[in-house]
């Protein structure tokens, strides 16, 4: 049974059949899919406000701690001067997709549709991290990389959220960040007492940070995100990406072991929540966020990465030129943030649908990495 598990975790089972029957709900009864979705499900929140403002929460909580984990002595990105790289290799991936979209718009597009400029800029965590787990090994130091960086540009995304596709009606405010900041300091506070349970971490500074986010109308799926580097941890790292060590009793351990299944197979819920487009919807949008994906990600990843090696900024051990440009193809894996970008970018149902399909349909960037990393002939660490 264990081994079953395992294996639908390594392969994302659940947030592709979460996405397989959100496309058939949707398609085949449109109504009822949408009434499920949107309308008052547990007391007045509706499983889309469950899914994507509640559980992502532990979803990028979940995340945070593999970059937490990286990031200490023996991990991938130690030292910090590591992350410098993935950081302008994440500046690549936001600037060169919005330059791909602006320009193909100029050719294909029209001014309705500039608004989708933002969709393309963020990478899909989950399918991302498995592609990269088929093409790399789970012992790659590529992982690590390409979580920093999706991770980064998702936060970018919901900041483009916030800042260029603010809510006329829930204008932003900001003087609610200081809730999150108190979260921070809440969380500081604790780890200096060696308060030995996650729990109070996640409840009190967590709860703090996420009703920061949501009151200053910023999306608060980031709330754990300020708040898990905070949990104690061991002072080395001794494991790889994912892996589990049994001597690591910490609470930052203990967080990640016990709440990863759930997170795994709570993507289900996720991709039955967003992934509900028509194939009718197809449109011209489908195009300008597809090739902005594919091209601009790739590029722009391979080109500041590539950059930052030139100004004394060293790529991770074993990842050299053909390893970036494979992790840019990675990087154009959208769906995630990029669905929300979209339901925030298109008021107009038939472009946001077909801005959406173009965010499902660069899942076919995961094949294309495949097919790269085997004519490049990159290696394995698994």
């Amino acid at each position: 049974m264990k081994r079953h598990i395992s294996l639908l975790q390594e392969f994302s089972v659940p947030l592709v059949s979460g996405v397989l029957v959100a496309l058939a709900w949707a398609n085949l009864a449109p109504e009822g899919y949408h009434h499920f979705v949107h309308d008052p499900l547990l007391g007045p929140l509706s499983f889309h406000f469950i899914t994507n403002d509640l559980f992502m929460v532990l979803f990028f909580g979940i995340a945070a701690v593999e970059i937490t984990e990286s990031c200490l002595p023996g991990g991938d990105l130690h030292p910090l001067r590591k992350a410098i790289n993935p950081l302008l290799a994440t500046l690549g991936g936001v600037v060169g997709p919005v330059l791909v979209f602006l320009a193909l718009n100029t050719m294909i597009g029209g001014p309705e549709l500039l608004r989708g400029w933002g969709i393309p800029t963020a990478t899909d965590i989950a399918l991302a991290w498995l592609a990269a787990g088929l093409v790399f090994g789970r012992k790659h130091p590529a992982i690590s990389f390409l979580l920093l960086l999706a991770i980064a540009d998702d936060a970018i995304g919901l900041v483009i959220i916030a800042l260029f596709y603010p809510d006329p009606a829930h204008p932003v405010a900001p003087v609610w960040l200081v809730l999150t900041g108190l979260g921070m300091g809440v969380a500081y506070l604790l780890r200096q007492r060696k308060v030995n349970s996650y729990w109070p971490y996640l409840v009190i500074g967590g709860g703090l940070s996420w009703a920061g986010l949501f009151n200053a109308h910023i999306h608060p799926a980031l709330a754990l995100v300020f708040v898990v580097p905070f949990l104690p941890h061991p002072p080395r790292e001794h494991k790889h990406l994912f892996e589990e060590d049994p001597r690591d009793l910490t609470p930052l351990a203990r967080f990640e072991h016990e709440w990863k299944v759930v997170v795994d197979f709570g993507l289900f819920m996720f991709g039955l929540a967003n992934a509900g487009v028509a194939f009718a919807a197809i449109g011209t949008a489908t195009w300008l966020v597809l090739i902005a994906l594919a091209i601009g990600k790739t590029g722009g990843i391979f080109a500041l990465g590539w950059l930052g090696t030139k100004l004394g900024y060293p790529l991770p051990h074993r990842i050299h030129k053909k390893e970036l440009a494979v992790i840019g193809m990675l990087g154009g894996i959208g769906m995630t943030v990029a669905l929300f970008v979209a339901g925030e970018a298109y008021t107009d149902p038939v472009m946001q649908g077909a801005a959406k399909m173009g965010a499902l349909f660069s899942a076919g960037c995961a094949v294309a990495a495949l097919i790269a990393s085997r004519l490049l002939k990159v290696r394995r660490l698994s």
